[in-house]
């Protein structure tokens, strides 16, 4: 409820009171000390103009001085009745200070007419209860607007520092593959045009959607991201356009769905591969006319949101094969900006991996600060089938692991030692899937090998594990056993 809601509907209790007429309530300025009447319950326009009062000028001025309750026959000379009221001579006026943090801010006024002491007392007693609720609730009304400011400033300062994160110009890579992707960014950024980002797992599609939407004019709204393949199809319908209460079983309120949340601002939808044929309908619809209806409501909402989408599958063939609409492809392909693998932007990888070594190694204590050579060299040499968040994930870990401020060689994953540039990379081949140690036997050469091809499929996957079993041909169940036997988990 509003605060003038509760300061009026106490002001109308009192003047319902048989004997009580015209209650108000008076703020003060703790500067000048100069109050005015600030909401009232039958007075005229004209009368609550005239009722301003310097500091300890009238029975108000004197109650915001001293802090005290006053009462007071209309008939005294202290009484100004610069309210002009008829007859004063036959009513009491009572004036009760209103405080705020044990600081006087104003003060609650009525008339009395013709009580005798008794009931004049109960009445005092009455108004100094309704200017001490009124007091709390002015408290807590301007706690929350404080709060609400403070909110606001913070949010502010969280954009101003997410545009400054997200700029272009911060992510990393100077390959002319990424000078390619920049342009794009610059190209398309300023338009409201959907995006169709497309590359491997791992390459950053993420990060590029998230630099379009604040390089673009939405970037003070919100920014929404979801995975499509994070989700299970019965929830994933509920997540995008929401729902009403009781829509389906487990449905106890209503909910906002992502259009909704990104009203204004930008929706990224991440393995937009993924979708099912039924979703697929319902998305292309959004994308066609903008509007939606929550699970289990028939009201259709329209929402302005910017569409940037993501898929590390081949689209084209899943059109061919009938698991993807056509007509949702072409809604989606308006503007294509495909990321390069990591493999494919070799010189990036040591500018990648100090990144970050500095962002993660000034965590440590004695901080991290460099990468030795010879790790250098087996970081450069490696294929990183899961591109840039495999390169990351390798980097956080040595990092965890290394002494002395140096990540060496050792600090590397096994998967990483022995493959150095004179090997596989020298002949311009890939590095053998499950390198193992040189003399290592027959049962760890094929731990490795099992444990390289996990890592593989889970790279490829985004961390998807159901796609990573399917893309290994065995079961979710043995692909759980057999994560949590490598530690990948």
């Amino acid at each position: 409820m509003e605060l003038r809601d509760v300061v009026g509907g106490s002001l109308q209790m009192l003047a319902e009171r048989p004997g009580m007429a015209h209650p108000y309530l008076t703020l003060s300025d703790s500067e000048t000390g100069e109050s005015w009447i600030e909401q009232a319950h039958g007075l005229t326009k004209e009368q609550v103009r005239r009722g301003r009062y310097a500091f300890g000028e009238g029975i108000v001025g004197r109650v915001i001085q001293s802090g005290r309750t006053r009462v007071v026959h209309g008939s005294s000379p202290k009484f100004l009745n610069r309210l002009g009221r008829s007859e004063p001579e036959y009513m009491s006026f009572i004036c009760a200070p209103v405080r705020l943090d044990g600081q006087v801010i104003g003060t609650v006024s009525v008339d009395r007419h013709g009580a005798d002491p008794a009931e004049l007392q109960v009445d005092v007693t009455l108004v100094e209860a309704v200017a001490d609720m009124l007091g709390h609730a002015i408290a807590m009304r301007r706690r929350a607007a404080e709060a609400r400011i403070t909110i606001e400033a913070e949010n502010r300062r969280l954009r101003a520092e997410l545009r400054e994160r997200f700029r272009i110009s911060n992510i990393v890579g100077s390959h002319k593959s990424m000078l390619a992707v920049y342009e794009k960014i610059a190209q398309v950024a300023r338009s409201n045009t959907t995006v169709l980002l497309r590359g491997e797992s791992g390459t950053g599609k993420e990060l590029v959607a998230r630099a379009t939407h604040f390089a673009s004019p939405r970037a003070e709204a919100p920014f929404v991201a979801l995975n499509c393949a994070a989700l299970p199809e019965s929830m994933l319908e509920s997540e995008l356009f929401g729902h009403e209460r009781g829509a389906f079983t487990g449905a106890i309120e209503t909910r906002k769905g992502r259009f909704e949340l990104a009203d204004g601002g930008t929706i990224f939808l991440d393995e937009i591969g993924e979708l099912r044929p039924q979703t697929q309908i319902k998305l292309l619809r959004v994308l066609q006319e903008r509007s939606f209806e929550r699970i289990g409501s028939n009201q259709t909402r329209r929402c302005d949101v910017r569409v940037l989408a993501a898929t590390h599958t081949d689209l084209e063939r899943a059109i061919a094969e009938g698991r993807f609409r056509e007509d949702l492809y072409y809604r989606l392909n308006v503007f294509d900006i495909q990321l390069p693998a990591l493999r494919d932007r070799r010189e990036d990888v040591l500018e990648l991996a100090n990144f970050f070594v500095n962002r993660y190694g000034s965590e440590r204590d004695p901080p991290v600060t460099r990468i030795s050579r010879k790790a250098a060299r087996m970081l450069w040499a490696w294929d990183w089938p899961g591109n840039v968040r495999e390169l990351e994930n390798c980097i956080e870990r040595a990092v965890l692991l290394a002494g002395g401020g140096v990540i060496r060689a050792e600090h590397l994953p096994a998967t990483l030692r022995g493959v150095e540039p004179g090997d596989s990379e020298a002949r311009g081949e890939a590095p053998a899937l499950g390198d193992a140690p040189a003399g290592a036997t027959l049962d760890e050469a094929l731990h490795a090998l099992e444990r390289r091809m996990l890592e593989r499929a889970l790279g490829q996957s985004g961390g998807n594990r159901a796609a990573a079993a399917r893309a290994l041909g065995i079961s979710e169940r043995r692909m759980g056993l057999r994560v949590h036997k490598h530690g990948l988990g």
